[in-house]
């Protein structure tokens, strides 16, 4: 048995095609399962933001959610890849492979791993109004800049939402969205736009409901 310092280090895992220079927006989650919104806010983050490509981050479990009956992670990506169906649109589970618990550790570990990246984290707005629950919040603000896109029912939530106040003065228009990748932390910006009504919990309970 290996003690505790010869243990093999654990390998890198494979990234999608990056170089120095692209920028690159990431968004992260179960993806339990993808659909058409995820999809809807990624092409929303090429074209605003003149991004080179979109990363689905497919986490191994958020740890703010019960993880049980929770397919692997490899799975949900496939799933995933059909759904996104477009070549600036990429799946990774490369984060499983990392082996971070938390968001803030992952983008992190990205931007050693890819000097010279321009990296935006993506996000709904059905997301913003707990984000102070993730740990580490405010490092994600601090560690790249932020794209918030318009989900129904949380417009109005996300302007007095405990990051939205926190980062008030990082807030950037929306009509200057092509210069957020380029903009220093904390810089952040919210999208309005077309909305879809689809999330995971939804079709997980559609489904449920078939069965």
């Amino acid at each position: 048995m290996l003690g505790r310092r010869d243990r093999m280090p654990r390998p890198s895992p494979p990234l999608p095609p990056h170089g120095r220079g692209m920028r690159i927006g990431l968004l992260g989650g179960s993806f339990d399962p993808a659909h058409a919104a995820h999809r809807m806010i990624s092409l929303a983050a090429l074209r605003r933001l003149g991004l080179d490509s979109v990363w689905w981050l497919v986490t191994p479990g958020n740890p703010l959610k019960n993880t049980k009956g929770l397919a692997p992670a490899a799975a949900r990506a496939a799933k995933a890849r059909q759904v996104a169906a477009h070549p600036r649109i990429r799946v990774t589970t490369a984060e499983e492979g990392f082996g971070t618990r938390y968001t803030r550790q992952t983008l992190a570990l990205l931007q050693r791993r890819c000097p010279g990246v321009r990296f935006v984290w993506l996000m709904g707005s059905d997301n913003l109004p707990g984000f102070h629950r993730w740990k580490r919040w405010s490092d994600i603000f601090g560690l790249m800049p932020v794209a918030v896109f318009d989900r129904p029912g949380s417009t109005l939530k996300t302007a007095t939402s405990r990051a939205a106040l926190r980062f008030a003065s990082a807030r950037k228009p929306e009509t200057a969205g092509r210069a957020l990748p380029q903009a220093a932390p904390p810089a952040w910006a919210f999208f309005h736009g077309p909305r879809s009504t689809m999330s995971s919990t939804r079709i997980r309970a559609d489904l449920a409901a078939r069965h």
